[in-house]
Parts: C-alpha cells; structure tokens; sequence
C-alpha cells in the first residue's frame, strides 16, 4: 500500500520533519483533514480540561460534542461567525447522535426528545441576546442538557453495562458517515489520486474509534472500500480501484461473521431515494448497490466505456462479483426477482453491450450510405466481424473465466442481429446482382466466422448445441440456386457456340505447327472464359454449383465429339459386300448358298464413291489432332477449375463439410463422360481411316486384285509402296502420340483384307497347299513393314496382330482330305462346345475349300452344303 502513497516531502505545508510516533501521525491526520492548528489547541485543551478530576475515565466516555461545548469559549475564536459555525457543528453532532440517530431508541414517546431540541435551540437563541444574558442562557442550557444528554448516552447498547461506553455517535447512519470523514484523510491533499505514506498507521489509528463509533469489521472494509471506490470515480485512477476492490474481497461474508455482528448489522437500516423513489436499505445494500450499479451500467455497454483497454473493464467484473455475492446474502428489501448466477449475469452483460454495439455500428453505416457505392449489409457485416473479432480478443478472454461460453453467447447474439438485418434481403434476392454479389460473401465470411468463433471457445458438445441452436442464413443455398441460374444460362450459350462452330468447322489445320482443327480452339475458349466468370463470382458456392459446370461443359464436348462422328461415312458402306460362297467348277448360274449363315444378303453392287461421303485421310488426321488437343487440354482445364476451386475453399469448412470419399470420386470423374467419348472416338477414327485406306482407297489393288489370277503371279510385294505412301502421309499430319494408334489402325485394317481376300475372296480366287509358303512369306512382309526396322509398331504388337491370319494361312498348307476329315470331326465337335483339330471352326474350313481349286473339295461342298458351282 506504501507504493501508493506520496512522499511527504511534497507537501505544502510541513510544521514538523522530526514529528515520530503518534505525535507525528496525529499531526499528519491534522493536515490531511485540513483542520488548523488554532482549532486542533482550543480542540486539545478542551479534551485536557474535560479528563480533569475524572482519573481512570476512559476518552470513549466522553459526550465529547458537549465538552466541548462546555470547555471552548466565544473568546478563544478570532471572530464571532467562525465562533457561531463550530458551535452549530457541534449541537448539531448531538442532535444528530443522541436525537435523530441514536444507537437505542427512546422508550419515553418522544418527550426527552423535544425537551432535547429546546433545549439546542435556546442555546443557539443566546448568542442573538445581549452578552450577559446570552452567557447566563447559554450556561443554565448546557447544564440541563447534561442532564438530559449524558442519561441518553449512556444507556447500554450492544451488550455493554450502562456507563461503560458513551454512546453519542455510534448511531446508524451518523456513525458510518464520521468514519467516512475520517477515511477521506488518508488520501493526499496535493494528489488525490494518491494515498498517503503513513496510510497503514492511519488505518491503525482509526480503529480506536471503532468503540465510539460502533464500528465492526463488515462496516469497516464496507466503509473504506465506498470512500475508495468514490475517490476512484473521481479521479479515475486505476490503483485506487484495485485497493478498492481489495478492501471488498475482505468484507466477511454472512457466515463469517459473528451472531453479535450479524445481529447489528441486521438492525441497520435507513431510507434512500433511489430511481424508484424512497427505499429502505440495509447498510451493505446502502454501499453496495451504489458501486454494483456502476459496475453493471459500465459492463452493459463494455464495448463503450472500455474501449481503450482490458484491465479497467476486468477489476470492473471483479467489482461487480464481489458486490453481487455480497448483495445476495441480504434480505429480499429491494431484489424481489430471484437473482441471478455469475453466469447468467455475464450473459446479460455480453447481450446489452453486443446489442448497445451493434446499434452504434448501424448508425455508422447509415451515415457512409450517401458517400459509399458498397451495399449498406455488406458493410454492416464487414464491421460486425470487427466487432465479433474485438470482442473475442479484447473482451471475452475476462469475461470466460466466470461463463466459459461467453463467446459462444456473444457469437450467436452478433448473428441472430445481424440475420435480422440480412433476412429481407436474402428474401427478395432472385439474380446474381451486383448487390447480391456484394453482400452474400460478406454475409457468408461473418457467419463462418461466427461458427468458428464457437467452435474454438466450446467444447465440443457444447459448440454443437449452440451452432444447432443458430438460425443459419442459408447464404451457400440460396447463392447456390442463383448460381445454378447464371450457370444454366452460359452453359446454353456454350451448345449453342458449339453447334456454330462445327458448323463453320473446314478441317484445315490450324498452322503446320497446331495441326487441329480451329474449332476445338473456339470451343475452349467459350469454356474457360464461362470458368473465369464462375469464379469471378464472388457468392458463396457448393460443390453442387461446381459439379452442375462439369457437367454442363462435359456434356458440351461430348456433343462436339458425336457432331464429328456425324461426319464420318458408315463403315458398312466403304466395306464391298462378301461375295457368295461358291465351289470350284464353272456353270451358268450362280445360285445363292441356302444357309443363312454362310451368305450376305446385301446386294452385291457397288455403290459410286459419289454417292458416299467419305472424308479424306488429311481430313480425317485433323479430326484425330483435334480430338487429342482436346483431350489434352480438358485435363489442364480440369487441373485449372480444382486449382481455383481450392483458392476459394482452401479448407474443409465446419457448416458444409464434404466426404473425402466422395469429393475424390467427384473430383477423378469430373470429364469422365467426356474422355470416355473422344477416346472412343479416336479409336472409331484411326479404325475407320484403316478401314477406308485398304477397302476403299486400295480397293482395287489390294480386295479386287491381289492374288489374281494366281498367288505366284500377284503377290503382296505389290501393295506396299501404296501403303507406303498412306502410312507417310498419316505420320506427316497426325500428332507423335496418335502415330501408333493411326498406324496400328492401318494395320488392322490391312490384316482384315487380307483375311477377306484368302477366305472371301470370290469364284474368282484358288489357292493350293503349294501357295502357302507364298502366302506366309507375304504376311511376312506386311509385318516387316509396319515394324518397320524398330521404327514403327512395336513387334510384339504386330505378332500378335498377325497370328489370327496365319491360323488361315496354315489352313491352306493342308491337303483337302484333311480338311474335309477336320470339317467333319468340326461340325461334331461345334455340337459339343468344341473346335477340330486344326483348331478352326466350320464355316472357316468350308471357306478354305470353297477356294480349292480341285474336284475332291467341289464335289463333297456340293454334296454336303448344295454349294453351287463357280461361274469363274
């Protein structure tokens, strides 16, 4: 306590620098309580006289007012006024302490009363009279008030015996109010923020006044906790606080407190006048309630009249705790509601000052409306989360450890009066506006913040039931639906770009460096301009938004891959139709094999190439460029949306949390449709451009003319510089990852015809076992020339291409008995589930004896299939 006093070598006025002792602190008391040295002589003497033939008498016996009166004369006094003013002082002491206020109350209706007031009324009366008679009057007044006066002091009161105690100012409220004047002294005269040096031998002092004035050790600290609360109110200096708020934490409680002392405090009592007009009191409550209103009005506006720290809003808890928990323990004189706990306490404080706050923030924003272009809600949110966010920093940290969810009632109340204000407009909200764009994501980030407020300071069953409790604003699902709307509406404009372009689409390469078509590039580029406007916009968005985009451009490609596709030629229709099957020998006729399963039943013309549309190698080389750009570039588009996708939801979010499971599912699948189109696209193509070099651009060389008339006399030899000059021109358009795709399409395309020509090669076509070897020597260089010295296909891709035709090449080795014996053993074991023994099925082995050139193999294919004769 030391500390906080001053130095007495600052003091103004300074009579004694070796003063020790009592001697030293009495005179200190004498100068804090600006009494003058004349006054403290006449003051002294007076007392000395009064003790004079009283040997033993203690100082507490003493109706000290009335010595005094008896003891000090007009003549010590400088001047009459200064004279008439201490007199009055002191009458008025013993009208207060024996009359007004006494300790014990007047058995006698009130008589010794009145004759007392008479008696202090003739006494002042005398110095209006001339000198003598006022004397004389005034010396037979003081006589007779010492007989009435010293009777009523001292009658026994708190268990003492009568005489034992002069009780003369030991009445309520005379006493507390003596003791507060005597309090005042230990502050500073010359800084009355300060206490003084010698406060502990002050306080000590003090204490021997107790007896006289009926000072216990409750009224004590209540005392002296009030008279440094008041000097705190007016000074506003910290410390004094903190000492006040000591000195309340000594205050006994009821149960500490002895039965005497609880009785006498129980007896006091005095009427106030309050906001709700005169009310009786009890002594604490008088005290009390003062300093709890100050505290309860300061911290049901915290955010105000606390903005500039923490420390003096915590001793203002502290304050209002302790007078709380004091309050509560007295009779039920003025609190007629049950009161309230701690807790529910610090919850009102948190809603008054929340909701004092937020009106304040409101009428701020009404006052930017004329001078700001940003939505009116969108700054209001701003500034609520400064609010949240300065309340959960600077104030609630106190506030917690008396209500541990403090912040999760502060939290909810910061939303439940901010969704009032956002409720009107989320109602009429229909399109993404640029209010809407303005307000939803500020709307949104104060919400989640709110939620994560909760969810930090709570544990965790706690959290969930005050986020439970929240009325959420639904910003995701409402933006959402919006979203939905703009999105729905782009991605029309993006089928319907899709359907201009291929329009408009040539099949010309871009440049000789981008060899695709420039349509692809057109349709990219509609796409992630509508994916930079998605997240250009600036609204709280679900995955359900995003997966609705990918769906949307997914399909768009899809769409784009079967427009291309449209444009291909029908395989049936480049592909000659197989000639009907027919047995070596000439006739006149052809007649149609019976068995359904061993004709065709297309007609055998040939339609005119300008009857069918088929498309140009070159052309179709950019087809497959374009769809592999695509296919590409839909990866980077894919990488680029989650990219952006993350940035605006970096984390997994409390309110709306995704299952990881399905979150990767959807993220993997996003251009699943996509992908899987334009891979069977390309797939469709490249067999298709095989298709249409051997069948259609080579159908003359290779379907109609290789092997006639004989094998020796036109081998395969012949076909490779025209394959030669199809497989340079598909590798000098098409892109390095599709060369193998392209090329093992022309592969198979090319094994496909020779498969037709020694099995569906016509009347026209014989073979014998001596041409085999000559046929394998064919398929063998065919092989040759597309693995191409290690250049080309890899070998094992085209071993394993070729082995289905040399089964068939091995078939023509065998001698036609055994085939016809193999066809037979065939037929039988095909009944079983099985194939012969040369491992071929039937209708393969009737295909090789259809083109022998003997009569063993016509005579029994007529006699066992009726097929007829050749025309050849």
């Amino acid at each position: 306590m030391k500390k906080l006093g001053r130095s007495k070598s600052e003091h103004a006025v300074m009579h004694s620098q070796n003063s020790h002792g009592l001697v030293g602190l009495l005179e200190t008391m004498r100068v804090q309580m600006e009494i003058s040295e004349d006054m403290d002589i006449r003051t002294r003497r007076a007392l000395l006289s009064a003790m004079v033939g009283k040997v033993g008498k203690r100082m507490d016996t003493l109706l000290i007012p009335l010595e005094l009166l008896c003891c000090i004369s007009r003549s010590e006094f400088s001047d009459k006024k200064s004279y008439i003013k201490w007199q009055k002082r002191q009458l008025n002491m013993l009208e207060e302490g024996l009359v007004n206020h006494p300790v014990v109350g007047f058995v006698e209706s009130g008589r010794k009363a009145s004759d007392f007031r008479v008696l202090l009324a003739k006494i002042e009366e005398a110095e209006s009279l001339p000198p003598a008679t006022g004397e004389l009057q005034r010396t037979e007044c003081l006589r007779s008030l010492r007989d009435i006066a010293i009777p009523l002091a001292e009658r026994p009161a708190r268990g003492d015996i009568t005489g034992e105690i002069c009780h003369w100012a030991d009445g309520y409220p005379v006493n507390v109010r003596l003791y507060e004047k005597l309090l005042l002294s230990v502050f500073d005269v010359l800084d009355e923020g300060k206490l003084t040096e010698e406060v502990e031998e002050m306080l000590e002092l003090f204490k021997k006044t107790w007896r006289i004035l009926g000072i216990t050790e409750t009224i004590h600290y209540t005392c002296y906790a009030w008279v440094l609360f008041r000097q705190f109110v007016i000074t506003g200096e910290q410390d004094i606080l903190q000492h006040a708020i000591d000195q309340l934490t000594k205050i006994p409680l009821k149960e500490q407190r002895g039965p005497q002392e609880r009785l006498h405090l129980k007896s006091l009592s005095c009427r106030v006048e309050t906001e709700k007009g005169f009310q009786e009191l009890t002594f604490l409550q008088s005290f009390l309630s003062p300093i709890q209103k100050w505290a309860d009005t300061r911290l049901s506006d915290y955010h105000l009249h606390f903005a500039e720290g923490s420390k003096m809003m915590e001793s203002a808890v502290v304050v209002a705790m302790i007078a709380r928990r004091l309050l509560r323990e007295e009779p039920e004189l003025v609190m007629q509601a049950a009161p309230l706990t701690d807790a529910e306490q610090i919850e009102v404080y948190v809603s008054s000052s929340i909701k004092h706050a937020f009106s304040r923030i409101i009428q701020d924003v009404e006052t930017l409306f004329d001078t700001t272009i940003e939505h009116p809600l969108a700054i209001l949110a701003d500034q609520t989360k400064k609010l949240l966010e300065k309340d959960i920093t600077m104030y609630l940290p106190i506030l917690t450890s008396r209500h541990r969810n403090a912040s999760a009632v502060s939290a909810s109340l910061i939303h439940k009066l901010y969704g009032i204000k956002l409720k009107p407009f989320l109602d009429s909200a229909e399109h993404l506006t640029e209010d809407v764009v303005s307000v939803f994501p500020a709307a949104d980030s104060l919400e989640q913040n709110i939620i994560d407020a909760i969810m930090s300071s709570c544990e965790e069953g706690a959290a969930e039931a005050y986020v439970k409790k929240l009325n959420l604003y639904k910003i995701e699902t409402i933006s959402g639906t919006l979203v939905l709307r703009w999105v729905n509406s782009q991605l029309a404009r993006i089928s319907a770009w899709v359907e201009r372009v291929i329009q408009q689409e040539s099949w010309a390469p871009v440049s000789t460096q981008q060899r695709h078509g420039s349509s692809i590039v057109e349709v990219f580029r509609i796409v992630e301009e509508t994916v930079d406007q998605f997240f250009a916009l600036k609204v709280p968005m679900r995955p359900g938004e995003l997966s609705s985009l990918f769906r949307g451009i997914d399909n768009a490609f899809q769409v784009y891959t079967k427009h291309v596709l449209d444009s291909l030629a029908d395989k049936e229709d480049i592909i000659p139709p197989v000639p009907t099957l027919t047995r070596y020998k000439k006739e006149s006729g052809i007649k149609a094999f019976v068995k359904k399963e061993l004709t065709d039943q297309r007609l055998p013309d040939i339609r005119k190439s300008s009857e069918i549309n088929v498309l140009p190698t070159p052309t179709l080389c950019v087809q497959l460029n374009t769809f592999y750009y695509a296919i590409t570039h839909l990866n980077k588009l894919e990488d680029s949306i989650w990219e952006q996708w993350n940035k605006k939801h970096p984390g997994q979010r409390t309110k709306r949390s995704m299952d990881s499971n399905l979150r990767n599912s959807f993220q993997k699948d996003s251009f699943d449709g996509s992908r899987k189109d334009i891979n069977a696209a390309i797939d469709q193509i490249c067999e298709f451009t095989g298709t249409k070099t051997i069948f259609w651009d080579l159908r003359e060389p290779f379907i109609d003319g290789l092997y006639k008339p004989s094998v020796a006399q036109s081998r395969l030899e012949t076909l490779i510089e025209p394959l030669d000059v199809v497989l340079n021109q598909l590798c000098d358009i098409i892109v390095e990852p599709l060369r193998d795709r392209v090329v093992t399409g022309l592969l198979q395309a090319s094994l496909d015809g020779l498969i037709r020509v020694i099995l569906d090669g016509g009347p026209s076509r014989m073979f014998t076992p001596a041409d085999a070897k000559l046929l394998e020597g064919d398929l063998e260089v065919l092989k040759e020339f597309f693995i191409s010295g290690g250049d080309g296909l890899p070998r094992g891709v085209v071993e394993n291409q070729v082995a289905r035709v040399r089964q068939a090449i091995k078939l023509h080795s065998y001698e036609t008995r055994e085939l016809i014996e193999d066809l037979r053993s065939a037929s039988e074991m095909e009944m079983q589930g099985g194939r012969s023994k040369m491992g071929a099925d039937s209708k393969t082995l009737i295909r090789i004896l259809c083109h022998r050139s003997d009569s063993e193999a016509s005579q029994f294919l007529k006699k066992q299939y009726k097929i007829p004769k050749s025309a050849a």
